[in-house]
């Protein structure tokens, strides 16, 4: 299942403007800038200048959040975004409560202390967005993750991301009937089923350098139409008359 454009002219527009571009000025922003974002619960929340604004939301990073402010807009991050830009591009501080900027492995135990499936999401997510797709939140279609070929403006998305750990979890797909569940459902809203095996290759989730001897194995998997194929072979089979 290829990409699903929205209009015409949407492909070119993506391919004019590369989000591997989109995301280096964002990098180059924020660095400038030196943005300092605040941990608040379960997300990050940061505020940010127009230019900012802009490229965070090109690139789409976080939500923007209403407020009565003018000269800022604040913007509400998941915890692998905004490790994303702390740990793996480098452009952005975060502080706690308390105000003072966390390291990168006080940040790491934190979020894992509030999210117990961090590492693995956090190195699936990471996987992805360094190969440029888009990745937004799944839980509307009962997955983890959507992910889009560029902005979803301009195109679809056309992943359905599962993430799986080799310590098992809680028997998520383990049996035929969830497969066949989740893939019809992926199927009624155009999208492939793609699932990430993360395998953290017996080095635990101490701290994030870890993340550098994890794998991931990723693997698609479509509904098998049984009528579909037998109309294609008698097509082929015609055709050869």
């Amino acid at each position: 299942m290829g990409p699903r454009w929205k209009g015409k002219g949407a492909e070119a527009k993506a391919l004019a403007d590369p989000m591997s571009e989109i995301v280096s000025q964002l990098q180059s922003s924020l660095l400038q800038s030196n943005v300092c974002a605040l941990l608040s619960g379960c997300s990050v929340v940061l505020a940010v200048e127009t230019e900012q604004t802009e490229l965070l939301a090109r690139a789409c990073f976080g939500k923007p959040i209403i407020t009565a402010e003018k000269d800022k807009q604040w913007f509400q991050l998941g915890f692998e975004e905004a490790f994303y830009l702390c740990y793996s591009l480098k452009c952005l501080k975060i502080a706690g409560e308390d105000n003072f900027v966390k390291n990168d492995l006080d940040l790491w135990l934190y979020m894992k202390l509030k999210k117990e499936k961090f590492p693995d999401f956090y190195k699936a997510y990471s996987h992805l967005r360094m190969k440029n797709w888009v990745l937004r939140p799944g839980l509307q279609y009962g997955v983890d993750f959507v992910a889009y070929r560029h902005h979803p403006s301009l195109v679809h998305s056309e992943y359905a991301v599962i993430v799986l750990s080799e310590e098992g979890d809680a028997g998520r797909l383990r049996v035929w009937s969830d497969f066949h569940c989740t893939i019809r459902l992926c199927g009624s809203v155009a999208k492939t089923l793609l699932i990430l095996n993360v395998n953290k290759n017996g080095h635990g989730a101490i701290s994030p350098s870890c993340l550098e001897r994890y794998s991931v194995e990723e693997c698609t998997i479509t509904r098998w139409s049984p009528e579909q194929s037998r109309d294609d072979q008698k097509a082929s089979e015609n055709g050869a008359k």
